[in-house]
């Protein structure tokens, strides 16, 4: 029994630190935050179950199991730590190696820079350099776009993923060469798979990935994620999008780019409930309906102007199942969500941004909005909202006041002052720019740019970017309430607001609109409609509407008010 004492006592000794001043101190009720955890978690509960659908580069429907994904990422992760690589890059859509490097990359104790692959070689040259990068996965189909980067890296090296299919354990092309090789690494080192790897970060406030603003006016900025915020937002995603799902398992089709605030965290939300992801190369209308149709897609997030087009697509129709759809990156309009909702599409209406983990607000919806008109209804719904359940309550604060100064306005739904956000899954700050991040904190907030007005029941909503207020004859016209009004028309597909000088007004609104397929519209046609059979109020009918092919927007869907500007002065094409 002596033997047996003494190897307890050893053993405690280990996972109990000691106080060298008295009792002991434990912290067996505690572990660090890492949604990496979320993986290997799943493949233990379920490792039958489905987490990878896709349709690869080569046409073939590839599914994978969460024990072969987990054991993927362990490969992967394995290949990464024998190389000794700390920064990775990736360039890439939405596909089953972009998703395994988000795991692979965190477990290898690692962080990933992820890129937009719609900016510009130079941008993405400028990113991945100031990002300290020293090995990038790049999709085949956009290796070109790192021609730039090549010719002043030449020794950072390239992973090329071909997208092609494989059986699960025998995975092709250089990128399932490299998981091979990690497996290898694995079995010759003795480091026994997820047990050697990071699931649990060493330190939960350390990175685990870079978060690129979209850097339409200035430089993109890094955003730092954590370790711990990421987990937090992740939780906060389940929750609040509905995705542990009540009748079997969830299936979260891959519409949003996963580079964008690494897809808002879903890479770990849908995880962490052994959900499916739907892996998506590109946005496809009738791929989408028909995954919605035959595959029984249950969840899936998109912008406004994703949802306007898919709710017009040809393809559409009333559904025979529930989708909840979770909508955010601008804000939407009523009409879209009567749209919505007569599909079966449920809009799960949130609001955030890059250095929030993404979503950190929601529109929750309230069972006696059942009783009021249909209208006032969904202007209710197309309201940002409360803060998260893993975050603090959202604020609106005065903008007259000096730098760092937090006054919060009237909450009358009248005053108009500016979002800011305290809590959790508040981003460590931006990289390698203090000032940037001074004033991003300024007064201990984090500070939106966002307008909104602040209701009586503590919900917000959204009236615009601080820039895109028109202010005409004194009167503050909101071109996010322009464009959920101009909608309405039976014939506009979206719309576009900026201003332009009026020697009278200072400022008139000018709307860009795109119509409806089939239907014909002159711009004149909706200044008379405007003005004679809509509610617009007469000082925010827009003095010029001009009809183009399709409105300029940012990879997530949003519209981009600068490029529309520039249409506006004259100086560039509109049809372009």
């Amino acid at each position: 029994m002596s033997g047996v004492k003494s190897r307890l006592s050893s053993l405690l000794a280990h996972i109990t630190p000691q106080s060298s001043s008295g009792p002991f101190e434990h912290n067996f009720n505690r572990h660090t935050l890492s949604p990496t955890f979320f993986l290997p978690r799943a493949a233990d509960i379920e490792p039958d179950a489905e987490a990878i659908y896709h349709l690869t580069a080569d046409n073939k429907i590839l599914r994978r199991t969460y024990r072969e994904t987990a054991a993927h990422v362990s490969g992967f992760a394995y290949y990464i730590k024998k190389h000794g690589f700390q920064r990775i890059g990736i360039l890439a859509p939405n596909t089953p190696a972009f998703l395994t490097s988000i795991f692979a990359i965190a477990a290898a104790g690692a962080v990933n820079v992820a890129v937009n692959y719609r900016l510009k070689k130079d941008d993405i040259a400028y990113i991945f350099e100031h990002g300290d990068v020293d090995m990038i996965i790049v999709d085949k189909e956009f290796e070109p776009l790192l021609d730039t980067y090549r010719s002043q890296n030449p020794n950072v090296p390239f992973l090329v993923d071909d997208d092609v299919y494989s059986e699960a354990w025998t995975p092709a092309g250089s990128f399932g060469a490299a998981i091979q090789e990690g497996w290898k690494y694995d079995n010759e080192t003795a480091q026994n798979g997820w047990e050697g790897l990071e699931a649990q970060a060493p330190d939960e406030d350390s990175i685990i990935a870079l978060a690129y603003t979209s850097g339409t006016t200035a430089r993109p900025k890094g955003v730092e994620y954590t370790h711990r915020g990421c987990y937090l937002a992740a939780l906060g995603n389940v929750t609040e999008s509905g995705l542990n799902f009540h009748e079997g398992r969830a299936k979260y089709l891959w519409t949003l780019p996963m580079f964008h605030a690494m897809g808002w965290t879903f890479p770990w939300s849908v995880t962490a409930v052994r959900g499916t992801h739907y892996c998506l190369r590109k946005i496809d209308y009738p791929e989408i309906w028909r995954l919605l149709k035959d595959e029984k897609i249950t969840h899936f997030n998109a912008a406004p102007t994703v949802n306007t087009l898919l709710c017009n697509s040809k393809e559409a129709e009333k559904l025979s199942h529930s989708v909840r759809v979770t909508v955010a990156a601008s804000p939407p309009t009523p009409h879209l969500f009567e749209q919505m909702t007569n599909l079966n599409l449920h809009p799960v209406h949130t609001y955030g941004m890059t250095e929030t983990y993404g979503p950190i607000t929601k529109g929750y919806y309230l069972p006696q909005w059942d009783q009021i008109p249909l209208k006032e209804k969904y202007q209710k719904m197309a309201r940002q909202g409360h803060g998260f359940i893993t975050s603090l309550p959202v604020r609106v604060i005065k903008t007259d006041v000096p730098e760092g100064m937090v006054v919060d306005v009237e909450r009358n739904g009248k005053e108009i002052g500016e979002v800011v956000f305290v809590g959790n899954i508040c981003a460590r700050g931006y990289y390698k720019d203090p000032e940037a991040t001074r004033k991003l904190f300024a007064g201990g907030v984090l500070h939106s740019g966002d307008l909104a007005v602040w209701h009586p029941d503590r919900a917000i909503q959204i009236l615009d970017r601080a820039k895109d207020i028109i202010i005409s004859g004194g009167e503050n016209i909101s071109s996010v309430a322009l464009e959920s009004m101009l909608v309405t028309h039976p014939d506009i597909l979206e719309a576009g607001v900026v201003s332009v000088p009026d020697s009278h007004w200072g400022e008139r609104p000018k709307a860009f609109i795109t119509v409806k397929p089939g239907k014909q519209l002159e711009g004149k046609d909706v200044i008379d409609w405007a003005r004679n059979v809509s509610d617009i109020s007469k000082f925010m009918i827009p003095r010029e509407v001009e009809v183009v092919a399709e409105l300029p927007k940012t990879s997530t869907g949003k519209v981009r008010k600068n490029v529309l500007r520039e249409w506006a002065k004259g100086s560039g094409r509109s049809d372009d």
